[in-house]
């Protein structure tokens, strides 16, 4: 963990503020509807960082991709095509 990481966690800690991701200030009663869970999880929600996949240039480039594919095919059996006559 870098000096700033520790700063910032123990900046949270003093401030008692709410941030995404990172900290949420539980009352005693929101600990206590818990079960007296005390795991992050059950009070910060987690970042989604997932890579986002434009879905429509995805599907843009595969179409590419089969159309390349299919003009070497067409070149592959031409060429064998050839070797056959010989």
């Amino acid at each position: 963990m870098t000096a700033d990481n520790i700063d910032s966690i123990i900046n949270t800690y003093i401030e008692r503020t709410d941030k995404d991701y990172i900290s949420k200030l539980v009352p005693s009663e929101g600990i206590e509807a818990q079960n007296y869970n005390l795991s992050v999880s059950s009070y910060v929600e987690q970042e989604d960082t997932r890579e986002k996949i434009d879905i429509t240039e995805l599907n843009k480039n595969i179409k590419e991709i089969v159309a390349r594919e299919q003009v070497l095919r067409d070149e592959i059996d031409k060429i064998i095509a050839e070797i056959e006559v010989q």
